[in-house]
């Protein structure tokens, strides 16, 4: 586990925490496992739950093995499996990569506005005022349409997460009741995080979820949690103490993000 101060200058940017003199429990994004490794292929699980939610209650991830998506809310995981089942996952499992916050919504917004998602985010930068705050961002209501995708579960030898996208599988529902868990993370934490937005949908009877390409807004209340400081806890493993971090994987993940294959 890495926590440095900020006047470790010598030290790559992603292995510190940024203002880590001002960071609290409540005020911090814990991140279990190394974003760039796991796009590139790194999907073994190696964190068990019940360390992570010692970091926060709120938050997104992946399950062993790459099998769906993975949110949490209120100290409770659900995974959603390529088939499209979704279910409350035991805190005894791992996971090779989740981010975390114990979430307290510092602001919140209502909007009836039927945005769909490149709207929603735009109408998100109007209120999400630093351009270099790290958010958690909290939606509940009704979406006219949420469109999700989980991918299968993979053995190895394992490719990157861009290479599977042929075998992701697409859900969309109509009308329906929900909460989108998810995160603005700015540009100087990229590698360790995915940066810009992301979001996992849950559906209010727990039956469906996933990680979110399209939606289109009804009535919706927007919770927001600014923190100050992030945590890295790298993987101890001899892959990723051999994993090549030189390559640039930027487009990689957005193509992931947005679930393109192209």
């Amino acid at each position: 586990m890495i926590c440095l101060k900020p006047y470790a200058l010598l030290v790559p940017l992603w292995l510190f925490v940024i203002n880590a003199s001002a960071q609290t429990q409540s005020n911090t994004l814990y991140t279990a496992g190394h974003a760039s490794a796991f796009i590139g292929g790194l999907y073994d699980a190696v964190y068990p739950y019940t360390n992570v939610l010692k970091h926060g209650n709120f938050g997104l991830g992946a399950p062993d093995k790459l099998d769906g998506e993975i949110l949490i809310l209120d100290s409770k995981i659900y995974q959603t499996q390529a088939t499209g089942k979704t279910f409350e996952v035991k805190r005894t499992e791992l996971t090779p990569f989740t981010v975390v916050n114990f979430f307290k919504a510092q602001k919140t917004a209502k909007t009836t506005l039927k945005l769909p998602k490149n709207h929603l985010f735009k109408y998100l930068d109007s209120i999400l005022t630093n351009k270099n705050g790290i958010y958690a961002i909290k939606i509940t209501g009704s979406f006219g349409l949420i469109k999700t995708r989980a991918f299968p579960p993979v053995a190895r030898p394992y490719v990157p997460l861009a290479d599977m996208l042929p075998l992701q599988h697409f859900f969309t529902f109509n009308n329906i009741r929900g909460t989108l868990v998810g995160y603005r993370i700015p540009a100087f934490m990229d590698g360790p995080n995915i940066t810009g937005y992301h979001f996992h949908f849950l559906s209010d009877d727990k039956k469906a979820g996933g990680h979110i390409i399209e939606l289109l807004t009804d009535n919706i209340t927007i919770g927001i949690d600014e923190m100050d400081s992030f945590l890295v806890d790298i993987p101890q493993t001899e892959e990723f103490n051999n994993f090549d971090f030189k390559k640039d994987r930027r487009e990689e993940v957005k193509r992931v993000e947005n679930g393109k294959k192209e």
